[in-house]
C-alpha cells in the first residue's frame, strides 16, 4: 500500500481530487484536513490556509494517480509526495477491491 499527500488550494479542491481519483479507481479513500501551510514562493515567505489531502492507493497505481493529481490541480507545481505504507489485512484487501 502507498500513501499521496498533497496539498491544495482549499477543500473544494481537495474534494474534485479526490472524486476525480476515486471514480478512476486509482485510490481506495481520502482524508482531507486543513491546514496552514508556510513557505518560500517567489523569494517570499507564503502563509496560508489550505487543504491536506491523505489518499490510499496502491503501489501499481501511484504513478497514475500522481499524473492524475497533475492534471486536475490548480496548482503550477504540486507537492504529490509518496508515503509507504503497510495496513492491516482486511483493509488492504478492501482497498484493493476498490481499484483497478
Amino acid at each position: 500500500m502507498a500513501l499521496l499527500y498533497t496539498t491544495c488550494r482549499n477543500r473544494k479542491e481537495a474534494e474534485k481530487i479526490s472524486a476525480h481519483l476515486l471514480k478512476k479507481r486509482l485510490i481506495a479513500c481520502s482524508n482531507i484536513f486543513p491546514v496552514r501551510s508556510m513557505y518560500r514562493w517567489n523569494f517570499k515567505i507564503a502563509n496560508e490556509n489550505e487543504a491536506a489531502v491523505l489518499l490510499k492507493t496502491s503501489e501499481k497505481n501511484f504513478s497514475k494517480a500522481a499524473e492524475e493529481i497533475k492534471k486536475v490541480h490548480s496548482y503550477k507545481m504540486p507537492l504529490i509526495l509518496k508515503i509507504n505504507a503497510k495496513a492491516n489485512k482486511e483493509y488492504e484487501e478492501w482497498a484493493s477491491k476498490e481499484m483497478k
